[in-house]
């Protein structure tokens, strides 16, 4: 009986031992990890610090022309933060970059932009350029702005399109059954309903979640992505590097 007493209480014992020392791995791994993130922070402050200072030489230099057009997310709560926004588009401007697309779900972005160019020199929407190669020869900044409704409801416009299209063709039915529509004749209906626009080169999305927050898909087939944070906490550096980053890839496209 005692024998059985003290087993128990020694397998308790052990338990409670066991418990207390994942507790303590658990801690000390978290507590790495922390001074690890800390200390990532801390680097990448002094980095775009040293960055707006002009003070790193090799970020003075950006091949911008391979920036040919850009995109920026924008997460729905940062989106009434238009001073923010503007300027970081005078940021953007100041570089050399002249095209660019703004993006937010809710269509915060669209409301706001009459007060956006009136505040950016010479500024003018991608709708006024009509053709993609007017677009690209423009010397002063061109903005286009969309949200989540130039997505899922662009693509049933596209599709509705194709299918009016279609029907007046007058084909069989034989005919229609073995019917597939290629990506040039999406892409082209989705330019008739306006939602056609230019694949960005880079995109960059400020917010907490690391994704496109429901950028039009099909228009980021090639896309380098770059998360950037909160808009709040934006700063010149981090904007340079990410760009400085994208500019030094070399993008091999396959066929």
């Amino acid at each position: 009986m005692d024998f059985s007493n003290e087993s128990r209480v020694l397998h308790r014992c052990s338990a409670q031992i066991g418990n207390l020392l994942l507790r303590s791995l658990w801690h000390l791994v978290h507590f790495i990890i922390s001074i690890c993130n800390f200390t990532l922070d801390i680097a990448n402050v002094l980095e775009s610090y040293l960055i707006s200072s002009g003070l790193l030489g090799r970020y003075k230099s950006l091949h911008i022309a391979k920036l040919r057009y850009l995109a920026i997310v924008i997460e729905s709560e940062g989106a009434y933060q238009t001073l923010k926004i503007i300027e970081l588009l005078q940021w953007l401007e100041a570089v050399g970059v002249k095209h660019v697309c703004l993006y937010d779900n809710e269509g915060i972005l669209k409301k706001s932009k009459d007060f956006i160019l009136e505040n950016l020199d010479g500024a003018i929407l991608f709708q006024d350029a009509h053709e993609n190669n007017v677009l690209l020869d423009q010397q002063h900044m061109t903005l286009e702005f969309v949200s989540f409704s130039d997505g899922k409801e662009a693509v049933a416009k596209a599709a509705n399109v194709l299918f009016m299209k279609y029907s007046k063709s007058g084909v069989t039915d034989q005919n229609q059954k073995e019917k597939i529509f290629t990506e040039s004749q999406m892409t082209e209906a989705l330019k008739t309903v306006g939602s056609g626009g230019p694949e960005p080169d880079l995109l960059l999305v400020y917010g907490p979640a690391r994704c496109h927050l429901g950028f039009p898909a099909w228009r980021i087939k090639y896309t380098e992505i770059v998360h950037m944070g909160l808009l709040k906490s934006m700063n010149y550096g981090s904007l340079i590097k990410a760009i400085y980053k994208f500019t030094m890839v070399r993008q091999n496209y396959g066929k």
